[in-house]
């Protein structure tokens, strides 16, 4: 079986927000931006990985939600509990410096070595999800 990971979502609630978060505090590269106002799908992805996306998609668009699950969602993604990716990177220190320097990342953790054998530090886009960076050994 070849099977591989094509495209994730993540949950945005400021389309712009967002864009100037993957794009410069992660280095990503838009590659589609459709809709309109708060009505936008993005899709973002690192730039030497054309084949693997993260779609920034508005939550409450899909037209199966509930008004109370509507209202769920956005309680869940203003407390930073409803989304979240993990990432990877060679070089940890240098990606916390960078992304800690954008204007609108979050720090929830420095980076730590955590006792069961990773290295990571966190951030919440500024959707409230939560975007862990491992370090690659």
């Amino acid at each position: 079986m070849d099977i591989t990971i094509h495209t994730t979502a993540l949950p945005h609630d400021d389309p712009d927000a967002s864009v100037a978060f993957y794009r410069d505090a992660l280095g990503f590269e838009v590659r589609s931006d459709v809709g309109q106002g708060r009505m936008r799908w993005i899709t973002v992805g690192p730039v030497d990985q054309p084949g693997t996306s993260i779609l920034l998609a508005p939550p409450a668009a899909d037209p199966g939600i509930t008004e109370a699950e509507r209202r769920t969602i956005t309680e869940m993604m203003a407390k930073g509990t409803y989304g979240w990716i993990l990432l990877a990177t060679r070089d940890l220190d240098g990606t916390f410096a960078k992304v800690r320097a954008a204007e609108n990342a979050e720090v929830v953790q420095e980076p730590t070595e955590q006792p069961y054998g990773v290295r990571d530090c966190a951030f919440r886009d500024p959707a409230g999800n939560m975007i862990r960076i491992q370090e690659l050994r």
